[in-house]
């Protein structure tokens, strides 16, 4: 399984902006869909974006359509998450994962190898 580390994570006024990273070790991610899910206190972990291995394809949750931009990169077996017009309740722990397959689903059993995932607190 590969080892996934999430990071740029912080704390940010609503209205700001963020850039996660998930790197990928032990494994190559580059045939496999990657996801960001996210999880505040309290609260199930939900989905936020999905790419497919070809980052043709993307989803995206309804509440962070047209704030957050989910990309890949093979050549470094990491994916990004552009968090832009945050809110206050954009503020989570996000995680990454790789996909069982190659399809950008939404399903967090499509799934597997969750990274420990990073800190995101947007204050109003």
């Amino acid at each position: 399984q590969a080892q996934l580390v999430e990071s740029g994570g912080g704390l940010v006024q609503a209205g700001g902006s963020l850039r996660l990273s998930c790197a990928a070790s032990g494994r190559s991610i580059r045939v496999y869909a990657m996801g960001w899910f996210r999880q505040a206190p309290g609260k199930e972990r939900e989905f936020v974006a999905s790419i497919s291995w070809t980052a043709l394809s993307t989803n995206y949750a309804d509440s962070v359509k047209g704030r957050f931009t989910i990309s890949r990169d093979n050549t470094k077996n990491t994916v990004y998450l552009e968090m832009n017009s945050l809110k206050p309740e954009d503020t989570a722990v996000y995680y990454c994962a790789v996909g069982r397959g190659v399809v950008a689903g939404t399903g967090i059993h499509e799934y597997e190898s969750w990274g420990q995932g990073t800190q995101v607190t947007v204050s109003s």
